[in-house]
């Protein structure tokens, strides 16, 4: 049985969502998980593997992901360690891999922490949980990628089988 460390880096709470998702599915395969947001995480020392979930906020991962990396990066990279990012992005069936998704590409040249395990996950797209700004930049984009511009839209674009395969890879590391 592992100690398994979950990070979340959330701006509305779905990469947590997920993260917790990933703690149910690992927990009923007897592995001990803990989940926390990146800033308050618990000293990775405590834990045998160390996995961190990423939201896009404005075409970006949030810098505080990038310093909690460089603070913490012998410690990630001395034990079993992936990252997955979450963003609406991956709704699209050519954008949903790590190595076609531009946002985890971003990531893997702007990290100096290169983990072997990473995915993609589709967003959560919800109008009527953002304030008035985030809605409009939203639309905006999804109306450039052709994407659900309704105001009233709420849909999640996850694949939670992929969720559960990348519960697997993380009980196989």
């Amino acid at each position: 049985m592992s100690q398994i460390l979950l990070i979340h880096s959330s701006v509305h709470g779905y990469t947590q969502q997920i993260c917790e998702y990933l703690q149910r599915q690992l927990a009923s395969q007897d592995q001990q998980v803990t989940v926390a947001p990146l800033d308050d995480a618990p000293d990775l020392a405590l834990f045998d593997k160390v996995y961190i979930g990423a939201s896009i906020r404005h075409g970006k991962h949030r810098p505080t992901l990038y310093q909690f990396i460089e603070t913490h990066r012998a410690q990630l990279e001395s034990k079993p360690s992936g990252f997955f990012s979450v963003s609406l992005v991956a709704r699209k069936p050519h954008k949903n891999t790590p190595q076609t998704n531009n946002y985890m590409q971003q990531f893997l040249s702007q990290s100096a922490w290169q983990p072997k395990l990473l995915q993609v996950f589709g967003g959560n797209l919800d109008y009527q949980g953002y304030n008035a700004l985030d809605r409009n930049i939203i639309r905006f984009i999804m109306w450039l990628t052709k994407g659900p511009t309704d105001p009233n839209t709420k849909v999640e674009f996850t694949d939670w089988q992929k969720v559960d395969q990348f519960a697997q890879q993380i009980i196989k590391e």
